[in-house]
């Protein structure tokens, strides 16, 4: 019988690099003798009744040997889960990795080093008297960063100087959860990327921006190959296995103290990497799936 499986992206994102990032990854498993097959996450659903869930729809009937699972779609991919179809990463470490709140809370409880950080309140109305606004002022000084719970690419994060841009801020963020987070200057404009797998670090670069304080390169920012410090890989190594995941890509900042942890992502773009590296991370993830599928 001959090894298959899915790789599950959004069906809903036309933009080239979420579509680029599955077949990148279809292109990986052809190279490890998998046969792989595109699946948009709309072509399949659950169908929930009574003392049973299902899936429906075209691939609802046959079933792969394991999932790629290149997509948010938490409900999906536990179904998947139910089904004893292997999905890497798993359904729980998507969606810690999705919620910012979620992550930081877990990276908390397992003793890993990241900047401090408070969560928003959950809303239903506008909140005219800004208590928590005071409550942010009085563990962070200026400037504090906000980010959107919800984002990718460093493209719902945000840098505010003053009280004024702080609830300027929060009220265009009216109803969208959020974290206010320590900025740490000394990372100002640059971070290293490390890419986990299977609990050991395959590739890193460091990312560097001259014009944003984020340094992602779908921010402007620039990256070259990086040699990470033993305490930097043991620091990625315990970030992404405090998260759950078998592979991630990890963000890591610069402090006096040493690195700390900027963000943990469980569905990491590889193509930028291989271009400052030359390290195909794909191959490294398709290695440790059918390690861990096929023995």
């Amino acid at each position: 019988m001959s090894e298959n499986c899915w790789i599950v992206y959004n069906g809903s994102l036309s933009q080239k690099k979420f579509i680029s990032y599955a077949e990148w990854m279809a292109a990986a498993a052809s190279q490890a003798g998998i046969r792989a097959e595109l699946v948009p996450n709309n072509e399949i659903l659950t169908v929930f009744q009574s003392g049973r869930c299902t899936l429906t729809g075209q691939k609802s009937g046959s079933l792969p040997d394991f999932v790629l699972f290149g997509d948010k779609d938490v409900l999906l991919a536990r179904q998947l889960e139910r089904m004893n179809v292997p999905v890497f990463n798993s359904s729980s470490s998507i969606e810690v990795c999705d919620s910012k709140t979620l992550m930081y809370e877990q990276l908390a409880l397992q003793g890993i080093p990241f900047p401090k950080t408070m969560s928003s309140p959950k809303l239903f109305t506008p909140d005219h008297n800004e208590r928590h606004i005071e409550m942010y002022m009085h563990e962070f000084t200026f400037p504090m960063i906000v980010k959107e719970a919800y984002g990718s690419f460093g493209q719902q994060v945000y840098l505010v100087h003053s009280k004024n841009e702080l609830q300027e801020k929060i009220r265009e963020l009216d109803g969208v959860e959020y974290v206010v987070q320590e900025f740490i200057s000394e990372s100002n404009g640059r971070d290293i990327r490390i890419n986990v797998i299977g609990g050991e670090p395959v590739a890193s670069m460091i990312r560097r921006s001259v014009s944003d304080f984020r340094a992602n390169i779908t921010s402007g920012g620039t990256a070259e190959n990086y040699s990470p410090t033993a305490e930097e890989k043991a620091l990625a190594v315990a970030a992404a296995r405090a998260v759950g995941t078998d592979f991630a890509g990890v963000d890591l900042l610069f402090t006096k103290e040493g690195p700390t942890v900027c963000e943990v992502n469980s569905n990491a773009h590889i193509e930028s990497i291989f271009h400052c590296t030359g390290i195909n991370v794909a191959d490294y993830m398709l290695s440790y799936i059918k390690e861990i599928v096929y023995g």
